[in-house]
């Protein structure tokens, strides 16, 4: 293999690849990539085992071939160096890297040794999506997904494709936030529907990967393709392929609020700086107390703790059902505050023992749930 390269781009398709670069010490091989001419690209891939990132860069191909090498060791001298153009040449196992000013030769594995890629078994079917559009419906669940390894079948977003709608679907057992998406918003070419449990390592490199690009007049289009054990997520020039969380996401619908004791309306940017501000006194827990005042006209936000104090702030509100007063965790609540762009949202309350939501006034499409804490 002998290929050049601009530095800028090499650098982008390591940038690309690094989450799925392992440190297994068992398995030392993981923690090389693999650099390969393919069809007359340039592919850099690593894998984990679990996932496993392709990118491919532009560059000019001057003999075909593949190598394997050490990532963290490439990464140093890429990231270091001072010279615009790269020229790779593999010799026998070692990588031969120069530029105008710089050589090293780096001893790296043959492609034999690296371990075989998976393949999706039907890439007929596929669902095609804007990856802005699929970008900001993982962005709206992500923040309530938890690695867990005593439920293992919430430690990733549910994936729930019905021809005519697809969910998203998050929870930690504390909170729980689901986006739809309809046909408007995609092309598929599915037969059935199906349910797929994302691992959360996996779908926390979809923004980072296929975001648009700086300067870019477009967006990418994501191709998404799936297997009863993995799943596919092709763009123009990355792949990223996944096994897929074996298990029976949780039935859910149980627990979402069909109707409310309380509903209050609120200036999200209000409640978010009242919420950001008396968070400063919250105890241990990370408390604070919501409470209908002046006749369900004012919200009043508070926290204290006998160490530091104690802090309020009144937010307007239109308020229709029962008189309230809730805690919540308010982090969890700022982040789901924080997961709506709109002037104003809905606070659905039944009491300081049920879940509570957060929706928009006339778009359903997402909500977010979250249990209060009890007061003591």
């Amino acid at each position: 293999m002998k290929i050049l390269i601009l530095k800028e781009n090499l650098k982008d398709g390591l940038n690309s690849i690094v989450k799925a670069v392992s440190e297994n010490n068992n398995l030392p091989i993981l923690k090389n990539i693999l650099i390969k001419t393919f069809n007359n690209k340039i592919r850099l891939t690593a894998t984990n085992l679990e996932l496993a990132i392709s990118k491919n860069v532009s560059g000019k191909i001057i003999e075909d071939g593949s190598i394997t090498v050490p990532f963290s060791i490439l990464n140093g001298i890429i990231s270091n160096l001072d010279s615009e153009k790269v020229s790779l040449e593999s010799k026998k196992d070692n990588l031969i890297l120069k530029t105008d000013n710089y050589e090293a030769a780096i001893q790296g594995l043959s492609e034999e040794d690296f371990p075989i890629i998976p393949e999706i078994g039907n890439m007929q079917n596929n669902l095609k999506i804007s990856s802005n559009v699929f970008n900001e419906a993982v962005l709206k669940v992500i923040n309530c997904a938890q690695i867990s390894e005593i439920r293992p079948e919430i430690s990733g977003i549910l994936f729930d494709f019905q021809i005519s709608s697809l969910k998203l679907v998050a929870t930690d057992g504390v909170r729980l936030a689901e986006k739809t998406l309809f046909d408007k918003d995609y092309k598929a070419n599915f037969i059935r529907g199906f349910k797929a449990i994302i691992p959360l390592k996996t779908i926390q490199e979809i923004p980072r990967i296929f975001s648009k690009k700086e300067g870019s007049a477009s967006e990418d289009d994501l191709h998404i393709y799936f297997d009863p054990n993995q799943i596919l997520f092709k763009g123009e020039d990355v792949e990223i392929i996944s096994r897929l969380i074996d298990g029976t996401y949780p039935d859910y619908d149980p627990i979402v609020p069909k109707k409310f004791e309380t509903e209050c309306i609120v200036s999200k940017e209000n409640f978010t700086n009242a919420v950001r501000l008396v968070s400063n006194f919250s105890g241990k827990i990370n408390d604070v107390k919501l409470k209908s005042k002046e006749g369900k006209k004012v919200m009043e936000v508070s926290s204290s703790t006998q160490q530091i104090g104690e802090n309020r702030y009144l937010v307007p509100m239109k308020s229709k059902g029962e008189d309230f007063e809730i805690v919540f965790n308010w982090r969890f609540l700022l982040e789901g505050l924080k997961s709506f762009d709109l002037e104003e949202i809905v606070l659905g309350l039944n009491g300081d023992q049920h879940p509570a939501m957060i929706r928009s006034q006339k778009d359903f499409s997402y909500f977010y749930i979250l249990m209060p804490i009890k007061n003591s």
